[in-house]
């Protein structure tokens, strides 16, 4: 009677394991660093909140899955992803064509494009002959692939300073050396337009996708990453990512972390269309 008894339990027991494996197997996992608000970040309660994790929250809801958060260091996530810690990289990359080959992407999840800030009262046209004999000093990033640009739109018709990071260059923005910024739109919301002191100045001209000009609009971002082959958890994540622009949801968790728009269809959803 021991015996048998003893042999239900053990056999109880492992339906029980096989039951919960299973459970858990279902449960997809989310790799994040929790470091890089409003992106992503750590309340003081211990909760990941933040752009990108509450995205990834409803993306989940809406297919209808299990998921829970891995918090690691930045460095840590590619590799951690390769070795199945977790299935989807939930922080913003560059789908690099040498991160593509280790990896496969979903569809952008935020673009950060590059654009003007010129101050509240100007009525500047931002071209060469918009900007020649207005007074223009331009701050840009010492050596980057935007200062180039810049270089090579305007040439002599304004002049230049160059920094080694934003913040130098929106110190001297307010301090009146320079009077034009173009740099990264999310970064000069961050740092300059949502602050107390953004009232002074506003963004101007078109948004500019450096590199990435061949590509179609709804194509230019950054995305999030999954183990190549994972083909199918890409779909799901696209489609419910799609679902939340189209329906305006995806703005209205936007919105509660940053004022511009982030992707096309967000913009549209944004300006009531």
């Amino acid at each position: 009677m021991h015996t048998k008894t003893t042999r239900s339990l053990l056999l109880s027991l492992t339906a029980a394991a096989a039951l919960a494996t299973a459970a858990t197997a279902d449960t997809l996992k989310f790799g994040n660093e929790g470091t890089n608000p409003p992106f992503s970040m750590v309340a003081s309660d211990g909760t990941l909140t933040g752009l990108e994790p509450d995205l990834a929250r409803e993306a989940c809801k809406r297919m209808g899955d299990e998921c829970e958060f891995v918090v690691m260091d930045f460095m840590a996530l590619v590799p951690s992803l390769l070795q199945g810690k977790f299935d989807l990289l939930v922080g913003n990359m560059t789908p690099s064509a040498e991160r593509k080959e280790k990896l496969a992407f979903t569809r952008p999840v935020l673009a950060n494009p590059v654009t003007y800030v010129v101050p509240a009262d100007s009525d500047w046209t931002m071209t060469p002959e918009g900007l020649k004999g207005k007074g223009v000093r331009v701050g840009l990033q010492r050596g980057d692939l935007n200062a180039k640009f810049i270089e090579e739109t305007y040439g002599d018709t304004i002049e230049y300073s160059y920094y080694d990071n934003p913040d130098q260059t929106i110190l001297d923005l307010t301090a009146g050396r320079i009077n034009m910024l173009f740099m990264p739109k999310m970064t000069a919301a961050l740092r300059l337009i949502d602050t107390d002191e953004g009232a002074d100045w506003k963004f101007a001209g078109e948004d500019f996708y450096i590199g990435q000009e061949d590509l179609p609009l709804d194509e230019r971002g950054n995305a999030w990453a999954v183990r190549k082959g994972n083909d199918a958890l890409v779909t799901k994540i696209n489609d419910a990512l799609d679902e939340m622009l189209a329906d305006c949801t995806y703005t209205e968790i936007r919105s509660k972390y940053i004022s511009p728009p982030l992707l096309p269809q967000d913009a549209t959803c944004a300006a009531g269309e």
